[in-house]
């Protein structure tokens, strides 16, 4: 937590910016549009009831179960029996103990789910609430930032504007001048019109705050849906461990299945520390995109300078291509894929091999509908 603190402090010290007023009627406009944070407050909200509530179908199948556990322990007592009668093994109390216990989880099945969950809950919790203690300094980051974006397009309308007049009285200069003056005279001011008309060609901003906007709109959704996919996963995963658990823990009375009980539980918990290290690793993400806010911040401020704006610094920025310097971007593509990580990280601390392959077949799954999906709009 201290290391976690000083790293945060330390991008604070290494970027020291001037902060930007922002408005309220700015703020209300900019959350409309691009949502309330950079996940989205009420997304985060919908998941994490949603996952209390599909929850509540965890005794679907727990009567089945309870039949199910019922055959399996005559079929248990009936093999220990035979194994006494002909003396292979001796009487044995504590194995015979072992399938009334199993039956008796399948009976308190809701609050047995419920403490080898809250481990993982205790992760969940501390985890968020770091997460969502940077997030205010994230959204605020954000906020100055696009404030700041929108005063360098208004400064580069402007000079377009006045190059534009510039240009008109050139004109119609440049006519009088070739009918009054020698050619030396004409060549002599096309050295000093020609630049005005370049600048003017190249602040063509429309077009570019258009690709600025998409290419930010498309890297902060693709940061959304990697984290809304990791977390639908663990809701996903964990509500059929939940509803067909009962039948795991009726088969382990069977010695041939023995460890199905124990791997259920090795995946259960798996599942559920999902979104505990998803949390982290998002609050490790969103260190990267503080520094790029940051970073672009001070960048458009130098833009725009407190003398005035720096026409040449403009220009060349306008010539860009589109008006971001792309760190922010790239932070958020950075943040998408590691967040592709936390079902791998989730085996280093439970180790199971189920939950992996599950998650590699949806991985694929989704693939292979993606191309498709192109191969049927390039047809």
């Amino acid at each position: 937590m201290q290391h976690l603190s000083f790293l945060t402090g330390t991008a604070g010290f290494l970027m020291q910016i001037t902060p930007v007023h922002v408005p309220d009627s700015f703020k209300d406009t900019f959350n409309f549009l691009q949502g309330n944070g950079v996940y989205e407050d009420g997304m985060m909200h919908f998941l994490k009831q949603m996952k209390s509530a599909i929850w509540t179908h965890y005794d679907a199948f727990i009567a089945d179960a309870q039949a199910l556990s019922a055959i399996f322990m005559l079929i248990f007592f009936a093999i220990r029996s035979y194994e006494m009668i002909s003396g292979d093994k001796k009487l044995e109390i504590m194995p015979l103990l072992r399938p009334f216990g199993l039956s008796m989880v399948i009976l308190w099945w809701p609050v047995f789910t419920k403490v080898v969950a809250f481990p993982a809950e205790i992760v969940e919790n501390r985890t968020a609430a770091l997460f969502e203690e940077n997030q205010g300094n994230i959204n605020s980051l954000r906020l100055q930032r696009a404030k700041l974006m929108i005063e360098v397009a208004d400064q580069l309308y402007k000079v377009q504007a006045e190059t534009e007049v510039a240009s008109k009285e050139a004109d119609s200069w440049y006519e009088h001048a070739w009918e009054s003056v020698k050619s030396s005279v004409k060549e002599g001011f096309s050295q000093v019109w020609n630049p005005v008309v370049e600048m003017r060609n190249r602040l063509q901003i429309s077009l570019q705050l258009l690709a600025t906007s998409l290419l930010e709109t498309l890297a902060v959704w693709i940061l959304r849906i990697s984290a809304y996919i990791i977390f639908i996963m663990q809701i996903i995963f964990s509500t059929i461990l939940i509803i067909l658990g009962p039948f795991s823990v009726a088969a382990s009375i069977l010695p041939m299945f023995r460890d199905s009980f124990s791997s259920w539980i090795a995946r259960f918990v798996s599942v559920n520390l999902y979104s505990g290290i998803g949390f982290l690793v998002m609050y490790v993400a969103s260190l990267f995109q503080h520094y790029a806010l940051e970073a672009e911040i001070t960048r458009y401020q130098e833009l725009l300078g407190s003398s005035g704006a720096s026409m040449e610094k403009l220009s060349w920025f306008a010539a860009n291509g589109v008006l971001s310097f792309g760190m922010v971007i790239i932070t958020f593509i950075i943040g998408a894929l590691t967040m592709f990580t936390v079902p791998s990280i989730s085996t280093w601390i439970v180790s199971t091999s189920g939950v992996s392959s599950a998650a590699s077949a949806m991985g694929s799954g989704a693939s292979r509908m993606g191309s498709m999906a192109t191969q049927a709009l390039g047809g």
